[in-house]
């Protein structure tokens, strides 16, 4: 069986290692053009064009899928199925034709749930107690096509992005290489259209929901602070310093006016809410390290009364 693979972040490479390593062939790997990374932000490989080298997989980095040209030489490569998992670029129905058998998509939630690109980050954000992996035959919506299976996974109380991230990952792997062993014996997946009732929307985060709304509830900013956990992380103002929030928890009560830190010392950082109060545990000022708070207010102390997302009251 003839199998190409399209992804690009480490949540793909899980699932194409998982397939290299179950024995599987990969024909070709679509990922996107390296990128500036790291502190030289020089152009380096996404996880799964460094992964693919490794392996010894052919790789193409088309920019853009847009132009018959640019898709000619892709489609050109004869395939039975492609396995597309967080690759960053819209397939074009000529690409979703390209498979005989078609374009499987491992998705990081229980659809029709949270669909979209920001599936994880949502699922905290909301508060949900259970995620999963679900594996569908891709059409030309977003992730609506028909599901092949659902793996559900819990979410612990005090899940991250980066834990859950990891947890769903390894689901995903473990799916798709049984999903293709199957097909490699038997020649067919069967699936089932996907409902629309429960359906809702994963929109892709942006800059301004990073920041901290100390208006909220301490419930609803410390699933903010573990959802945006590693990554882009949850922001406040001290003054005009950019703040991150990493590690934090709510208290019961009312305790101030919101965004006012109420206690400072090595147990955490209290800030009142609009509702209760949050403990921040651990937190970055721009430019330095992650620390735990009590580290933090040696080399920063803070007056009670300080007033964050704004300056000191």
């Amino acid at each position: 069986m003839r199998i190409g693979f399209a992804g690009t972040p480490a949540f793909a490479a899980a699932a194409l290692e998982a397939i290299v390593d179950s024995g599987l062939p990969i024909a070709v790997a679509l990922t996107q053009p390296d990128r500036p990374r790291d502190r030289g932000w020089q152009p380096k490989p996404g996880p799964v064009k460094a992964l693919a080298d490794a392996r010894g997989i052919p790789v193409l980095q088309p920019s853009s899928l847009k132009s018959e040209a640019e898709r000619i030489p892709i489609v050109a490569i004869p395939l039975d199925v492609l396995v597309v998992v967080a690759y960053g670029l819209i397939l074009p129905r000529s690409m979703l034709e390209w498979p005989t058998r078609g374009c499987i998509n491992i998705h990081a939630s229980l659809l029709p749930r949270w669909r979209g690109a920001a599936p994880i980050q949502r699922a905290l954000l909301a508060g949900d107690r259970e995620t999963g992996i679900t594996l569908m035959w891709m059409n030309q919506g977003v992730d609506t096509g028909p599901i092949i299976a659902r793996h559900p996974v819990a979410i612990a109380a005090r899940e991250t992005g980066g834990t859950l991230h990891d947890k769903l990952a390894a689901v995903g792997a473990r799916a798709i290489v049984e999903a293709l062993s199957t097909l490699r014996r038997g020649g067919h997946l069967p699936a089932e259209p996907q409902p629309e009732k429960g359906a809702t929307y994963a929109a892709k985060l942006s800059s301004a929901e990073t920041m901290i709304d100390w208006s909220a509830s301490a419930d609803a900013i410390d699933r903010s602070v573990r959802a945006f956990d590693p990554a882009p992380g949850a922001q406040t103002n001290l003054a005009s310093a950019a703040l991150k929030i990493w590690e934090a928890s709510p208290l019961p009560g009312h305790l101030g006016a919101a965004g006012v830190i109420v206690r400072a010392d090595a147990a955490g950082i209290v800030v009142a809410c609009g509702q209760g109060a949050l403990n921040v545990k651990q937190l970055q000022r721009a430019g330095g390290k992650r620390m735990p708070a009590a580290a933090f207010l040696a080399g920063h102390p803070l007056a009670i009364g300080t007033r964050l997302n704004g300056t000191n009251s």
